[in-house]
């Protein structure tokens, strides 16, 4: 064992009965059943407590070594998102124009996007997750990170999961490239643009796309590998 390594006791213990675990699992199950993603954004602010809340609850996830290799870049700024949907509608426009190739395009004409993002200056929040190639040490060295996307993705999930819980509906957007958003956000060269999230209230009048409500079932998302009983 490294002498670097301390152990220290589990901080934070939850004991449930296998009923009361079961219970628990059903009401997330139902709980982020009402997620859905969302187009259509009240102009209704949200305080930046509640985003900041969200943002450290993400701060939890588990990454490599770690590293905890993500920057949350939170925008209520209305220039700065306007100059987001400025550069973010011409790389879509590009992409709808046939830079994504027939099959995709054909794809995501179930769910009715199109080059235009309104959602983008209308929501009162966007937040553009990072990813940190290259970290600093508690001395300020430069540090490799490890298993960046997979850390990166695991607290955007925390992230959506946390704004969800606080009654707020989100879009996950990646216009492609995202170079933009470094430029825009002024974030170092050690990182580069994972996704957009794009925060609010929804709409009164938000619809979803029905192609959007349909999910695999079980069977089709997952194997189970039990041992069998005496």
């Amino acid at each position: 064992m490294s002498d670097e390594y301390e152990a220290v006791p589990l901080p934070h213990v939850q004991t449930l009965s296998d009923e009361e675990s079961r219970e628990h699992a059903l009401a997330y199950l139902e709980h982020v059943r009402k997620r859905h993603s969302v187009r259509d954004f009240a102009t209704t602010q949200v305080p930046a407590d509640t985003i900041e809340a969200c943002v450290r609850a993400a701060g939890t996830a588990p990454s490599g070594a770690n590293h905890q290799p993500w920057h949350f870049a939170c925008i209520s700024d209305p220039e700065v998102k306007r100059a987001i949907r400025e550069a973010a509608e011409v790389e879509e426009a590009e992409f709808y124009g046939g830079r994504g190739g027939d099959e995709w395009l054909k794809n995501l004409s179930k769910l009715g996007t199109d080059q235009f993002k309104p959602f983008l200056e209308s929501a009162p929040w966007l937040i553009a997750v990072f990813v940190e190639r290259q970290g600093k040490d508690e001395a300020g060295k430069k540090r490799k990170n490890y298993y960046m996307s997979e850390s990166v993705g695991i607290a955007t999930g925390f992230l959506l999961n946390a704004l969800h819980s606080a009654g707020l509906a989100t879009l996950t957007h990646t216009p492609n490239p995202m170079k933009f958003l470094s430029r825009i956000l002024e974030r170092p060269a050690t990182e580069r643009p994972y996704m957009l999230i794009v925060v609010g209230h929804p709409a009164e009048d938000a619809t979803v796309p029905a192609a959007a409500l349909q999910r695999k079932s079980l069977e089709e998302i997952a194997s189970f590998f039990v041992a069998e009983k005496d």
